[in-house]
């Protein structure tokens, strides 16, 4: 009996941290180039159960009842890295990768990898992200000079049609060995590998959070009544408890 109390309260405990993740793939439904999170759950080992006081148990053994699992628990998160929708803005520094690919932008002397295109001109001239990290070319820092900006589907970018840099992009063997970071951007591993970027580069787009609201909502639903149905069990087996209790106590 004890043993289901615990097992219900783990199961509210894992509802409870994969409500966490929804929630935070709801909010992030408007961040330009968000990728959602997903949440995988593994079972414990079933559990043997035996008779241990029956006739004969050191001749024959104890004979088994059957199994039973003390529930489930959080085994991993990872991040879903599916192409999201792209929006047309027409805005010359709005851009969007097609294909599994990150733009590469520095903070110090850090980088880092992003979906988020939204790039805008920082005093100097040079190309930044909305949190202020600068998007690296192969020259380094890009530093745009006035005039009309043109970039090319392989990433070459041209003011007043002249060449001014390469926009760096960047992919990996195995994109879960990236760690998601804030404000939209990833860090590499020392598992991460890296390999060339296959996809093309659209000026005047965004990519859109590949979060689906419906599916989302559904699974908080779920989630909910997962929850609900595990606080009731601990209610019933509390109480149960109690009653055993107040029993063996009046005898």
């Amino acid at each position: 009996m004890v043993r289901g109390l615990y097992t219900s309260a783990l199961g509210m405990i894992t509802s409870m941290q994969r409500m966490d993740v929804v929630t935070n793939n709801l909010a992030s439904v408007n961040t330009t180039g968000f990728k959602r999170n997903h949440v995988v759950s593994h079972e414990f080992s079933d559990l043997f159960l035996h008779r241990l006081n029956d006739p004969g148990v050191r001749m024959f053994g104890p004979p088994m009842i059957g199994r039973i699992n003390p529930g489930v628990f959080v085994d991993d998160v990872f991040t879903v890295f599916d192409q999201g929708p792209l929006q047309q803005t027409g805005g010359p520094l709005d851009l969007a990768l097609m294909g599994l690919g990150f733009f590469v932008v520095g903070s110090g002397e850090e980088e880092f990898f992003t979906r988020d295109g939204s790039f805008s001109i920082a005093p100097g001239g040079f190309l930044v992200t909305s949190a202020g990290a600068r998007l690296q070319g192969v020259n380094g820092d890009i530093v745009i000079p006035n005039g009309e900006i043109v970039i090319t589907d392989d990433g070459r970018v041209m003011v007043n049609d002249e060449y001014v840099d390469t926009i760096r992009l960047a992919s990996f063997s195995n994109l879960q060995s990236l760690r998601k970071m804030e404000n939209n951007l990833f860090r590499t591993t020392e598992e991460s590998v890296s390999i060339p970027f296959a996809g093309t580069v659209s000026q005047g787009f965004l990519e859109g959070s590949n979060v689906n609201i419906v599916s989302e909502m559904v699974n908080m639903i779920t989630l909910t009544r997962h929850y609900d149905t595990n606080a009731r069990m601990v209610q019933i087996i509390d109480g149960t408890l109690q009653n055993a209790v107040n029993d063996i106590a009046r005898r």
